[in-house]
């Protein structure tokens, strides 16, 4: 089949390897000049399925509220006069219910069990380097409390076949001695060996260039403006390219994998998947100290952040802003990604000069993405990653691959309802 995926980010990329490993025909349309320059461009490098609770869980509404108005809070909501953001904030609290919780995580480790086989065997086949650092996630916590809560989702994540082990303050240390100078103020930690850190953008870019040579097409700085049908079935889009004339491209299949950006090009046929934007950040610092730096990819409890080393830089990510479209850095963050970073690491970086990174994370209510068909024939869905974009690519590439042709799949996932 002659298929066309909408959007050249990391889901987007790794549904074109595996449809074109399918054997279709494949054309990716991707409004940059590049593949992977929006949320895939500087997120935090972490492929960790151990940490798919989703942001939605009983303890975070009281979380959310103590958290308002604060402009360095882990996930803060702005509030606005738009019925889109109200009624998704409803569907956030319904996820936060126990019993959806759990169901939400099982499907988010299922699925991230398989994206990390799949991502291995993409990177041993194709020799893809990507400033990978194996060895594991270390998840530190300042608070017994919350320590003491982690150990429940410990025990949850071994039932579902993912190995996380909690650890004392003395063997965290011992696995990642940068954390030697905060020693007492660690209450605990856990560990997922299986887990891994690399660069998203460099992973994206090398498996294009793959694609590239077995016959994909990719038509860069091409923005695609409108999905045409005929008689309730997908036959062709319209997309605008550089030299700013419409165009229209008939196929047999259509994936759209545009993120928050799939919301308003869905509305028309009459889907209305619920995606909200969250901002998220980042800071990438030059190591100056190698010793002082962490070299094992480590999640920081309090603060909701990550750390991962990227070759001969440190990667510092995290927070959500949900509230409103502009991708314009909110300084306050920012500033907070660099005091949380040279208080836990002092001198190992050069933190006078942060190359800061915001993006769009494409968030469902639940964290659980859109992966399949939609009502309408022909048009298929690969969007809502949220924050797990980069731990659940390759597995929701290839979960699309197969549902585009007709194949049972690997893992069983709920239908897209439009």
């Amino acid at each position: 089949m002659r298929v066309l995926v909408l959007g050249s980010g990391v889901v987007g990329t790794t549904s074109a390897w595996f449809l074109r490993a399918a054997g279709h025909e494949v054309t990716v349309f991707e409004r940059q000049p590049g593949v992977a320059l929006e949320t895939s461009r500087a997120n935090g490098g972490q492929v960790s399925v151990s940490h798919s609770e989703p942001w939605a869980n009983p303890g975070a509404p009281l979380k959310i509220l103590k958290w308002l108005g604060k402009d360095d809070a882990p996930l803060l909501f702005r509030l606005r006069p738009e019925l889109r953001q109200w009624l998704w904030g409803l569907a956030f609290l319904r996820e936060c219910l126990p019993h959806r919780t759990a169901r939400n995580i099982r499907r988010l480790v299922a699925l991230g069990l398989h994206s990390r086989r799949m991502l291995a065997e993409l990177r041993e086949t194709l020799d893809l380097d990507y400033d990978r650092r194996g060895g594991g996630i270390l998840h530190f916590y300042t608070d017994p409390r919350d320590f003491e809560a982690s150990v429940r989702a410990v025990r949850l994540m071994g039932e579902l076949g993912c190995e996380r082990r909690s650890l004392s303050a003395d063997e965290a240390v011992a696995l990642e001695p940068a954390l030697a100078p905060m020693r007492a103020r660690i209450a605990g930690a856990d560990f997922c060996a299986e887990d891994e850190s690399g660069d998203a953008h460099r992973f994206s870019e090398q498996l294009a260039t793959r694609a590239a040579a077995v016959g994909v097409r990719f038509l860069f700085s091409t923005t695609v403006t409108r999905l045409i049908t005929v008689g309730g079935r997908l036959t062709a889009v319209e997309a605008l390219g550089a030299d700013g004339w419409p165009v229209r491209h008939s196929a047999d299949a259509v994936v759209v994998a545009l993120g928050v950006q799939s919301v308003p090009l869905l509305a028309p046929l009459g889907i209305h998947p619920r995606i909200y934007p969250a901002k998220g950040y980042s800071a990438t610092f030059e190591v100056t100290a190698p010793a002082a730096a962490p070299t094992l990819s480590l999640t920081d409890d309090e603060y909701k952040l990550v750390f991962s080393r990227l070759g001969e830089t440190l990667r510092v990510a995290g927070t959500a802003e949900v509230g409103g479209h502009r991708r314009d850095l909110n300084l306050v963050r920012c500033d907070a990604l660099t005091r949380r970073a040279a208080a836990l690491f002092p001198g190992a970086c050069d933190y006078a000069r942060p190359r800061y990174w915001t993006g769009m994370r494409p968030l469902t209510p639940s964290n659980v993405p859109y992966i399949g068909a939609s009502p309408i024939r022909g048009l298929y869905l690969n969007t809502g990653h949220g924050t797990l974009g980069w731990t659940l690519a390759a597995g929701s590439g290839q979960l699309i691959a197969d549902i585009v042709s007709g194949r049972s799949t690997a893992v069983a996932w709920p239908e897209v309802i439009g």
